[in-house]
Order: C-alpha cells, then structure tokens, then sequence
C-alpha cells in the first residue's frame, strides 16, 4: 500500500504529517512511503533524512494522484483536491465544514479527520488534539512572558526582593495543565479555574490553586469535556472571573466546548478592571475567543492590557509538534489498515466516529 505526504500549503503551517524515523518504521513494516520534495523543511527534516529512512521522494502531483491513503496536518484545499487519487483516503486534523465535506465526497475520498477522534482508552495513542495541545499550552506561557514586562519567578537581589509573577489559567484541559506546569516551573504563583470539579485534583498536583465556584448543574460531557452552562450559571461565572482576574499578571485562557463557539469569560469590563501591564493569551482564538476583545491572528491593548490571539501555535514548535503528530498518525494507521488494506469497519467506534465522507456520500459534518 502507498501512503503519500505531501508538503503542507495551509498558511504560516511548518509541520509535517509523518517525520523520518516514523515513515522509516512504516516502511520496514512493508508500506511504500512517498513524501514530497521538501515536506520536511519548514519543520526541520531535510529530503536526505527522508531518504535514509527508506522513503520515496517524489513531486507533488505524484504523492497527490498516486497514493492510496494521503496523511496531512491540515485538509488539503478544495481547489487542488481533483489532483488527489478517486477513491484514495485521505487522513488529516480538520474541522469538517458541510460544504468542504460535498467537496471530498464528490472526489470520492475516504476522508478521517482526527478532530472526532473518540476520548476512549483505545484512541490515546492516536490523540491528535491532545498532542498539540500540550505545545500549544507550553508556548503559550513563553509568549506570555516574553509579552509582559516583569520577570516571572521571585527573585532576591541586592536591589531588594521581586515577588513573582501571579499567573491563572482558565480551562484545566491538556492545553491548561501544561499552562500551569510551565508557568510553575518558570517560578510564576499559579491557580487556574475550571468548570469541572474532576479536574481539581490534577490543578493541585501540579502544585496550583483551583479556584471554585458553586455551580449546581453538571458541567461536564460523558467524553470528560466541559459543557455549555446554562445562562444563570454563565452569568455567575463572569461575575467569579472578573474577580478572578483583577490580580493576575498573566492569564491563560484554554477553555472550549467542542463543536461549539469558544465561551466568553472574560468580558470588557473585566479587562478594564486588570492591572495595566497585564497579559492575557487567549488559545480559544480560532473559535471566537475566551476574552471579549481578542482579535483572532493579533495582538491588541486594551486599558494597558495586551491581548494576544495566536493561532496556531503548535506549528511555531513544528520539531517536535510534527514528532507527536506523526506518531498519533501512524497508531491510527495501524487501526484502519490491516493486511494491506483498508478497514472500513462502521462498527468500529474510532472508524465509525473519524470517517467523514466514504463511496461519494458525506457520513457525517
């Protein structure tokens, strides 16, 4: 079976969908690998380490309209998607949008995207989302003390005593839990708030204060993800971070509800009510923002307060974020594929879950 890589086009995205030493093992385990001239680059794996591993190097419209199954990081565009093979699958880490979707069913590809990967025990070792989120939860503390005028940890000089820095992370996912490691380990005093109470005791064994609020209803999804709250309670949830964030010299906000519009919880006001100087970097940015007045891609100050949206962050760590990503890629090649060919069992929940478009029809959006 042929598997291509081909380079990624997506803007500012420098990682890789397979790196040397995993296409290298797919290759010893009887696959053909393709991988596109200069695929590697932007992430730091030259042609020749392709090369050495056993892997093909070809020209785009040969990966594209030669290969069986094609791996990506982001979903190819829709305009190039009559050079990829009818009938090939292709397996990528994207929001799957309806008309996108007519797109790859009417090319006829079997498309998975890892976005719907099941949260089950057997799904861990494919966990795309999980992945980049911890680089993304990591660099995302850098940005926030590169951007803030005070030294994170507390430091004794001959100039006097420098209290550390007071950091909170809103959202206790794998983005905010590497947040708060990160931001402990830089020497920064630490609380994070989350609506689940389950995740309480991972805030605190990273050595961070949980912030709690009463909260009457289940705020969780039977996944372990958060769930939108009710509009009494949401309310009561401004109010409780308003607060919250009046003394905070950085904030990381990661929450989001899958599928849905990223939730507000940090509104204008409260911005106005934070100490100028302050840094809030919001990795909800791609789905609307956590902060009120984050701009997506941008940098703002508002009140003295700066603002940051980055998107995409993982790919600013293309080395290791295409490591992970490859090795997630590879564990759920391993899952669709058996015997050399492709295993399209709907009964399957991870099959069932991820295939978006089969035989020329959209499964599911």
């Amino acid at each position: 079976m042929r598997i291509g890589v081909p380079k990624e086009v997506a803007a500012n995205e420098r990682r890789v969908a397979l790196t040397p030493d995993v296409a290298g093992r797919l290759v010893k385990a009887g696959f053909e690998v393709v991988v596109e001239r200069g695929a590697g680059t932007g992430a730091f794996f030259p042609d020749e380490a392709y090369s050495a591993a056993g892997v093909k190097i070809a020209d785009r419209s040969s990966v594209l309209g030669q290969s069986e199954i094609i791996l990506q990081v982001q979903a190819p565009v829709a305009t190039e998607l009559a050079q990829y093979r009818e009938g090939a699958a292709l397996v990528a880490f994207f929001q799957p949008s309806p008309d996108y979707l007519r797109h790859l069913a009417q090319r006829k590809l079997t498309a998975f995207t890892l976005v719907l990967l099941p949260r089950i025990t057997r799904a861990q070792p494919m966990d795309v989302l999980s992945s980049q989120a911890t680089v993304a939860g990591y660099k995302a503390v850098l940005l926030a003390a590169s951007t803030t005028g005070r030294l994170l940890p507390m430091l004794v000089t001959a100039a006097g005593t420098l209290p550390a820095a007071r950091v909170l992370v809103l959202g206790a996912g794998v983005a905010g839990l590497q947040a708060i490691a990160t931001a402990r380990r830089l020497g920064a005093i630490v609380s994070a708030f989350d609506v689940r109470p389950a995740v309480k005791e991972q805030v605190q064994s990273l050595g961070a204060v949980f912030l709690e609020m009463a909260i009457e209803e289940h705020a969780e999804t039977a996944g372990g993800y958060a769930k939108e709250l009710s509009e009494e309670t949401h309310r009561k949830e401004l109010a409780f971070l308003a607060a919250a964030v009046k003394d905070a010299d950085i904030v990381i906000s990661t929450a989001a509800i899958p599928g849905k519009k990223a939730p507000v919880l940090i509104t204008a006001a409260a911005v106005q009510g934070m100490k100028p100087g302050a840094v809030i970097v919001d990795l909800a940015a791609e789905t609307g923002g956590n902060c009120e007045l984050t701009e997506p891609g941008v940098e703002i100050v508002r009140n003295g307060v700066s603002i940051l949206g980055p998107l995409n962050l993982a790919s600013t760590l293309p080395r290791d974020a295409s490591q992970m990503y490859a090795k997630n890629v590879s564990a759920f090649l391993g899952h669709i594929v058996q015997d050399g060919r492709l295993r399209l069992d709907f009964e399957d929940q991870i099959i069932r879950d991820t295939c978006v478009t089969y035989a020329g029809e959209v499964r599911k959006s």
